[in-house]
């Protein structure tokens, strides 16, 4: 019964990180395959498509090529160590890694791919815009978050 147990949380665990790196790779396909940068204008939301070789929010971008391949090095290590982390945890910690795992598996992929990562998501209200971000980044911060509320209420 525990083979079929763990089997079964393979599974599903691997199935929500297809979906989440799906989710992120559709958005992103579609912005890109449309001739137009934006997309939709409204008075809250634009889908504005812009190009980042930094981390999160455009932090660390950089000219050289050499300070771009480590970053993405550092990314795939700590990538690696999340993936580990999903098979350490249980429950809603799980499901947080597996959120954090999936979109950045979705942000490496463009990574290696397009030598940057492709942020299109823009919110903003009258003239104060927040940072543009992609489908990967909502599950990395949702994972976060949930991470850090699990500690913050966690019941010794």
């Amino acid at each position: 019964m525990s083979d079929y147990i763990n089997k079964k949380n393979f599974f599903v665990n691997f199935f929500l990180t297809i979906i989440i790196f799906s989710l992120d790779r559709f958005s992103k396909f579609y912005v890109i395959s449309q001739s137009e940068t934006n997309l939709f204008i409204s008075q809250f939301l634009n889908i504005n498509l812009i190009w980042n070789d930094g981390i999160a929010f455009g932090l660390f971008s950089f000219e050289k090529e050499i300070y771009y391949n480590v970053l993405t090095g550092i990314i795939i290590l700590i990538t690696f160590i999340i993936f580990w982390m999903i098979t350490k945890t249980e429950k809603l910690e799980k499901i947080a890694f597996i959120m954090i795992f999936g979109g950045s598996l979705g942000n490496i992929f463009d990574r290696l791919y397009y030598k940057s990562v492709p942020d299109f998501i823009d919110i903003h209200f009258n003239n104060f815009h927040w940072f543009i971000f992609n489908v990967a980044d909502i599950f990395i911060t949702l994972g976060v978050i949930l991470l850090i509320s699990l500690e913050i209420f966690k019941k010794n």
